[in-house]
């Protein structure tokens, strides 16, 4: 496994700050130097042992594979969440400004550098431009707001949400007096474009999107100046996103793989929805490989070179969903998982089918 400069330092750092706080609590100073070199080597071997591998982008900036995932994630629970997954070796936070919590995260952020666990390079942070900010002069004040609540000067992937384009106003689900969602007319591809000076101003070091069908995403790579880094998409063994992934990999955009556990939180679910972790076809590779059927989901994603990003606010599942890199699924397997695909998408948005945007009417 190559270990980057950086992630030495990272670990080296990590490992100094639990020495010196061994320093304050012992009083045998010749003690600590001899545990001392111990104990750096232990960290480092830690933080080597637990990296979490990387994918390049077209662009040769890379991302972590694994990344925490914080949808739904209540700003209560969100902050230890983060901080717990830093902890464990997670270098790759994935939010949105649409999920209202991006402070806390921020918060989190920021104390592990105040610690000296990390230093903004080690993490990498992805946030995402909501509906109501579509019209081209109200991307850069929506980034700087992300900037703002998560407390520093760039993300490092900054993505259109949707393709769909609600009013804009304060109210972020804007709807008329029939309930329904209210739109606006703002093209994609004119946010794109306004997505690109944000990139020009080192304001997001990567651009992208995500819920784009394959249409959406030619027309962005016809019109734009800069290809979008990735596509972040719903995928699950339900959900296999076959098609699409195959077209992005042809044009070199990653896929990242939203609600891969297949959201079993989510709150509009019924009781008689089926449960992908529960699947038996899914526990029964599960006790093959002795895994949770949770790893065995996630490694299914990384094996088919995405990205993905989980979301947990329990410590015990952040730590598994972050072991799944000391076994493989073997081809067979793969392709069995594949055949499980039902078209059981979970995050359809039916409300927008109206919209001329809307990307799942095929």
């Amino acid at each position: 496994m190559q270990i980057t400069k950086d992630y030495k330092d990272s670990a080296t750092r990590y490992a100094e700050v639990h020495v010196l706080e061994k320093s304050k609590k012992s009083s045998d100073s010749s003690s600590l130097r001899r545990g001392e070199a111990t104990g750096v080597i232990f960290w480092w071997r830690f933080f080597v042992m637990n990296k979490v591998p990387v994918k390049k982008f077209y662009n040769q900036m890379e991302i972590p594979v694994l990344g925490l995932g914080t949808w739904k994630s209540k700003p209560g629970e969100v902050t230890q969440a983060v901080k717990d997954a830093i902890d464990i070796g997670y270098r790759h936070i994935d939010g949105a400004f649409i999920y209202r919590n991006e402070a806390e995260v921020g918060e989190a952020v920021q104390a592990k550098i105040k610690e000296g666990v990390i230093k903004r390079q080690d993490i990498f942070l992805t946030s995402k431009l909501w509906n109501t900010f579509h019209r081209p002069e109200a991307v850069e004040p929506a980034i700087r707001t992300t900037l703002k609540n998560l407390g520093v000067d760039y993300v490092d992937l900054y993505l259109i949400h949707w393709p769909i384009p609600y009013k804009e106003g304060k109210e972020l689900q804007p709807t008329g007096v029939n309930g329904e969602i209210l739109f606006s007319d703002y093209d994609y591809v004119d946010t794109w474009k306004a997505m690109e000076k944000l990139y020009e101003k080192g304001l997001a070091k990567n651009i992208g999107v995500s819920n784009f069908n394959e249409e959406q995403l030619e027309r962005v790579l016809k019109e734009g100046k800069i290809k979008p880094v990735t596509n972040q998409v719903e995928c699950h063994p339900y959900l296999t996103q076959i098609k699409l992934s195959e077209y992005c990999k042809s044009k070199g955009i990653t896929i990242t793989a939203y609600c891969p556990l297949g959201c079993p939180d989510r709150p509009w679910g019924k009781p008689e929805d089926p449960k992908l972790l529960d699947d038996l076809k899914i526990t029964s590779i599960a006790k093959k490989y002795k895994k949770s059927p949770a790893q065995v989901v996630l490694r299914y994603q990384v094996q088919r070179g995405h990205i993905v990003i989980p979301k947990s606010v329990n410590k015990s599942r952040i730590q598994e969903n972050f072991n799944i890199f000391n076994f493989e699924l073997s081809e067979e397997d793969i392709e069995l998982i594949n055949s499980f695909d039902c078209g059981g998408r979970i995050c359809a948005l039916r409300e927008c089918n109206e919209s001329p945007y809307y990307p799942f009417k095929n």
